[in-house]
């Protein structure tokens, strides 16, 4: 490298220093847990990030759903336009299941899925690698506990109890470790059918305060009520009646009480198939062909192909003709 390119290369780290400018802060590839609990004990979704709370627009989420990968996402967001576009086509044409140069909007819901499915994998197996103290590829319940939990655990009773119930779940074979699978489900259990009874009963034992065995609207905003206006109950309330109390009886139940709860990656995937489709639909079809999304490469898979990110992809690849 001469130096010329490392001077550049320095004055471009300066101006990312002090303008916050750099890819990696436009575009945040986190490798979050999403088994964290929200305020009122529902799940984060996976979708959780796509937009901050003043509404901006986090195109991370829209890459990490087509790539199924936080790693592959940030590679991305160093290609040169031309390269990321090669490797685009390639995932094209394994979304294209009809072999008919487009993608309609079941072929990308069915990729969206498949792509939380291998980012839960690798967010659990990244975990399973950090915590793994032993390095035998399982996770005790010690190995686990003493790394999440690092307080008092009288504090701690309620949620280190929650955990065992769905470690004890998630324990398929029974021999008291985790696998990584089982590591998967732990870490995702939201996303596995099997753990939605406890999710159940977990919900009603917190907030059925008068053990009616249902969610009335004083339950389901509970102690949060006194720290809002009422604007925030009347939101709540039409919530409450409109998306969650599905037969009108005042009450959450069943179903209802877990889809209040617990995040549909279905509807997560239908509505980023919907986002995809707006932005790139250019002849309302409703068909994005691969010419429509080549056009609009950068909502799929990002690319911070400026002068810099060229300089990036051609000093790790072709460092001799800098």
């Amino acid at each position: 490298m001469t130096w010329k390119c490392i001077q550049f290369v320095t004055i471009l780290m300066l101006l990312e220093n002090i303008q916050g400018i750099s890819a990696s802060v436009m575009h945040s590839h986190t490798k979050e847990i999403y088994k964290e609990r929200e305020s009122d004990g529902a799940y984060s979704p996976r979708d959780h990030a796509h937009y901050s709370d003043n509404g901006e627009h986090n195109t991370a989420f829209d890459h990490e759903a087509i790539l199924g990968s936080h790693s592959e996402a940030e590679e991305f967001d160093n290609l040169p336009p031309e390269k990321a576009k090669e490797r685009l086509v390639e995932l094209l044409k394994k979304m294209d299941l009809n072999n008919d140069n487009n993608v309609d909007r079941n072929e990308l819901k069915a990729w969206i899925l498949r792509s939380f499915r291998m980012l839960s994998e690798e967010e659990a197996l990244e975990r399973l690698a950090y915590i793994d103290a032993n390095h035998d590829g399982l996770i005790s319940w010690d190995e686990y506990k003493s790394d999440t939990y690092d307080s008092d655990e009288e504090d701690n009773s309620n949620l280190i109890d929650d955990d065992k119930t769905i470690w004890n779940a998630a324990d398929s074979n029974k021999d008291g470790n985790l696998n990584s699978k089982e590591f998967t489900v732990f870490t995702h259990p939201e996303e596995h059918p099997a753990m939605l009874p406890i999710f159940l009963d977990q919900t009603l034992r917190d907030k059925d305060k008068n053990k009616d065995g249902h969610i009335d609207f004083q339950e389901f905003v509970g102690n949060s009520a006194k720290d809002h206006d009422k604007q925030w109950l009347t939101e709540q309330k039409h919530s409450f009646d409109t998306e969650y109390d599905k037969d009108n009886d005042g009450k959450l139940t069943g179903n209802e009480i877990l889809s209040w709860i617990v995040p549909s990656n279905e509807e997560i995937a239908e509505e980023e198939v919907n986002h995809l489709f707006a932005e790139s639909d250019d002849n309302h079809d409703d068909l994005l062909s691969f010419s429509e999304v080549l056009e609009h490469y950068d909502t799929f898979v990002g690319s911070e192909a400026t002068d810099y990110g060229d300089y990036l992809y051609k000093s790790q690849h072709f460092p001799d003709e800098l």
